[in-house]
């Protein structure tokens, strides 16, 4: 028989919205699991709701605290916050499966009590057996058997000594929901049979503890991957049982966003592809504002003309109904593209603070940098500001400015040119007769314009790529003529002359 959706699915709406993110604590963050709770941070602060942030670590051969501590870190670094949930508190504690036993042990007598669940002792062999016997596929699983089994029956089980699992009664019709992103979709009847939701021995299954949660914390709207929604009809039966047996008086809705797949084919994004490893991305320098709006854009948009935006643009505009049920791909060049559009954003003196961590990691200054090197960092960092998509490109630009000894890539001396030796002997003897005490970028580039452009008759480009390996010893270097000013008139011609000395 067809239904239509559940009549008690919930009507909340603005500040009613309760959503959750509920991760396992296993193995590294990935930008997957991260678009999942930027959608659901994103909706609820749209409509001034609240977001629960629980943790599901009830399998303790693949939960870790590690693992754990880095989605902490991961969500601070992000920035993404959340009202109630672990760390915070809240009137649902505790906010870990792990520490909830007690509370499913009793919305279990309740279900029990209501007669929608019931002991279930066949084996896995004995369900096997009957479906071979009665020409049932062996894939169909289990076949209800124990739906109906007399108290006798069950006192015999028992005498041999087993112990019931308890199975969710399904309901015998088409299960009917409207999805938040996908429309009206429908589970036919006999879709799935009866299931476990309390192994033998008292074990609670996710079946049964992630809907619990959500029923026992009040979760209006449930917003998570494609992948979980075969799941869906199962919860659904759930929750019209926990209503029945009064844990709750709504079912919330659902939203299943698109899958994200990887740069390549049409797979599925995997965990240990380099994109999706949400750390690696940091430390090639991603800002928090330039990757959230890029997660956002895997399945939503502003607008159609519009990817760069501000994260209280993404908050003001964002309707999880918006989202495009489609697939979405990853792609890490229009990732950091945008990633440096946010950087361009930052204010000089935001991104100076920003790209000290990765100086740091990188050597380039100490710990505690010293006066001098904070000096020059404040001098450098507006060199380029405007010229880096990623944070962790800047140790490598800039790293020539902070050390004494210039290291040459070997793609740089391959670009000098044939005369490269006359032009850095032409570049000294310009150099030198700029007075030190006026050593600045405009008399730099005036000398060395009027000795090798003017002087030589050399373009530009001939002309200066030779200082610009001789300062810094790469082919790419924040403006030449600034560099050399921050270097000074003893090093840089101190440099040219190394440089001269090396190509003969």
């Amino acid at each position: 028989m067809a239904s239509a959706p559940d009549p008690r699915t919930t009507t909340a709406s603005g500040s009613d919205v309760r959503v959750r993110f509920c991760p396992s604590p296993t193995g590294l963050p990935h930008v997957g699991l991260i678009r999942t709770a930027l959608f659901n941070w994103a909706y609820a602060r749209h409509n001034g709701g609240k977001l629960i942030f629980r943790i599901e670590d009830t399998d303790a051969a693949r939960d870790s605290e590690e693992s754990y501590q880095q989605l902490l870190d991961a969500l601070r670094w992000l920035e993404i916050d959340w009202d109630e949930g672990v760390e915070v508190g809240g009137p649902h504690a505790p906010y870990r499966q792990s520490q909830r036993h007690d509370l499913y042990r009793g919305v279990l007598e309740k279900l029990v009590a209501a007669g929608v669940v019931y002991e279930s002792y066949s084996t896995a062999e004995e369900i096997d057996a009957r479906n071979a016997a009665n020409g049932r596929a062996k894939q169909l699983g289990y076949d209800n058997f124990d739906r109906d089994l007399t108290d006798e029956q069950k006192a015999a089980f028992r005498a041999e000594g087993r112990e019931p699992a308890w199975r969710l009664r399904v309901p015998d019709e088409d299960l009917t929901y409207v999805d938040l992103i996908r429309g009206e979709v429908t589970f036919p009847a006999g879709s799935f049979p009866d299931f476990v939701i309390v192994r033998a021995g008292g074990i609670p299954l996710y079946t049964f503890v992630n809907p619990v949660d959500d029923a026992l914390m009040g979760i209006t709207h449930v917003i998570r991957g494609e992948d979980l929604m075969p799941s869906t009809a199962r919860q659904l039966s759930l929750y019209r049982a926990l209503v029945e047996a009064g844990v709750t008086d709504f079912v919330p809705r659902f939203g299943h966003m698109p899958l994200v797949l990887g740069e390549v084919g049409n797979k599925k994004l995997s965990k240990r592809d380099p994109q999706a490893d949400l750390f690696l991305q940091r430390e090639k320098g991603f800002i928090h504002e330039g990757l959230l709006n890029y997660l956002s854009l895997l399945g939503w948009s502003l607008a159609p003309d519009r990817d760069v935006f501000s994260l209280d643009e993404l908050v003001a505009a964002f309707d999880i109904a918006d989202v495009n049920p489609n697939p979405a791909r990853f792609d890490q060049k229009k990732a950091e593209s945008i990633n440096g559009d946010h950087i361009r954003m930052l204010s000089p003196a935001e991104f100076e603070t920003r790209i000290l961590p990765y100086l740091v990691t990188a050597g380039v200054v100490g710990e505690t940098p010293t006066d001098r090197e904070r000096a020059l960092i404040s001098a450098v960092a507006p060199l380029v500001h405007e010229r880096v998509q990623l944070l962790g490109e800047v140790p490598a630009l800039v790293g020539f400015l902070f050390r004494d000894d210039v290291e040459y890539a070997d793609d740089a001396l391959a670009s000098l040119p044939a005369n490269a030796g006359e032009v850095l002997v032409a570049s000294v003897g310009a150099l030198e007769l700029v007075p030190e005490a006026e050593f600045t970028a405009a008399a730099v580039q005036e000398a060395l314009q009027a000795a090798l452009i003017d002087g030589l008759g050399l373009k530009p480009r001939v002309a200066y790529g030779p200082l610009r390996v001789a300062a810094s010893g790469r082919r790419i270097s924040p403006p030449l003529f600034e560099s050399l000013e921050l270097l000074g008139k003893k090093e840089s011609i101190r440099r040219l002359g190394a440089l001269v000395d090396r190509v003969g």
